[in-house]
């Protein structure tokens, strides 16, 4: 059987053409297939649970310590001091979160906000059951841990913005109950028998 020669020039050259088209994209491919950063998951809603439950909770009538102007007052107290500590923090202080995506991972933002109100849900709500603290520090956790498995951050970051959001409730207590003048509607008093938890109404 003849092949005609110009049926080979012309196979040869789409072959050469085809190794070009090939060695060519191989850069393009490499760069697509290089890990990229991950999308915020169920964390970036879980973050806000502790803190909306508090307002959940004293929307259903479940009696806080607080009463409605001090919850609103101190908790704005909190994340206004939170916030301010932790976006000052991370515009000065580089640090690279493991994704590579920038160099403003310290302190963790979500975790901020999960801790902090998780520390809120247990000041206002836990003494009615210790479970109600321990569901809020919980959740709060599980944002930290998933912000660690998509790679946002390390776990010093977030405990770091765990730290953060727990002494800025504290804080923005301290302050809130400076500008209202009111107290916790809550007392503890030792007798005999143990511990008596009085209400104010």
């Amino acid at each position: 059987m003849r092949i005609e020669k110009s049926y080979l020039i012309e196979t040869c050259r789409g072959l050469w053409l085809l190794f070009f088209l090939v060695l060519s994209s191989l850069p393009l491919q490499a760069q697509d297939e290089r890990p990229q950063p991950q999308p915020d998951g169920v964390e970036d809603i879980l973050r806000f649970v502790p803190m909306a439950s508090v307002y959940v909770l004293k929307g259903c009538g479940v009696e806080s310590a607080s009463s409605w102007r001090r919850l609103l007052v101190n908790n704005a107290a909190s994340l206004v001091v939170g916030a301010a500590v932790t976006y000052s923090v991370k515009f000065s202080v580089s640090s690279e979160r493991p994704d590579h995506s920038d160099d403003h991972g310290f302190p963790s933002g979500h975790s901020m906000v999960a801790f902090a109100g998780a520390h809120l849900l247990a000041k206002e709500y836990g003494h009615h059951s210790p479970w109600i603290s321990v569901a809020g520090y919980a959740t709060a956790t599980a944002v930290s841990i998933e912000r660690i498995r998509h790679d946002h951050h390390n776990w010093w970051q977030c405990a770091a913005g765990a730290a953060i959001g727990i002494g800025a409730t504290e804080v923005g207590y301290w302050i809130g109950d400076k500008l209202t003048g009111e107290r916790s509607r809550l007392s503890v008093v030792p007798t005999p028998n143990g511990i008596d938890v009085a209400y104010t109404f």
